[in-house]
């Protein structure tokens, strides 16, 4: 399994949503780099210049501990003192800068795909809810405007209706 069809197939169990971000863990990143995450982590402080707080930052203790109870893959984080880092896209893209090895480089290409392919389906799912929002309304209109006609026609037919003739006395 190449590691692009990793990233496309399981984006969601390493790309999470924290602080209204999409975000990628330093583990995960260093699993997929073939490095230790120490090592990462290292590279990282060295250039730590080249990362700004919308490109990285460390999870809180409260952060990790949902993440451990959301994603089984994590449950290893509960064993350390440390948080993990969480990188931004824009952070994903700065490592290409840090760290200079060739696997480096083609797993990045992946990453960024894998936030395109992301990114797609967020679109999408705009759309349609968009397109669902101008259904829902036209409906409403549609269901507003039938429901009028049926008082009208109900207080129409209430009008008219007359009894003639002889009422039967008990």
């Amino acid at each position: 399994m190449t590691v692009n069809k990793l990233i496309i197939q399981d984006f969601e169990s390493i790309i999470f949503r924290l602080r209204g971000q999409r975000v990628m863990l330093d583990l995960d990143l260093a699993a997929l780099y073939g490095t230790e995450t120490k090592r990462l982590k290292q590279q990282v402080r060295r250039n730590i210049g080249k990362f700004p707080e919308d490109f990285m930052f460390q999870l809180t203790m409260e952060e990790r501990q949902a993440l451990i109870e959301i994603y089984p893959h994590l449950s290893n984080l509960k064993y350390s003192n440390i948080s993990p880092l969480a990188f931004t896209e824009q952070g994903v893209a700065m490592l290409s800068s840090v760290l200079t090895s060739q696997r480096a480089l083609e797993i990045n290409i992946d990453i960024m795909r894998a936030f395109v392919y992301y990114r797609s389906l967020l679109l999408e799912s705009r759309e349609f809810q968009k397109d669902l929002r101008a259904l829902n309304e036209k409906l409403d209109r549609s269901f507003k405007y039938l429901l009028e006609k049926i008082d009208l026609l109900n207080q129409a037919s209430s009008k008219r209706v007359r009894i003639k003739g002889f009422k039967l006395k008990k």
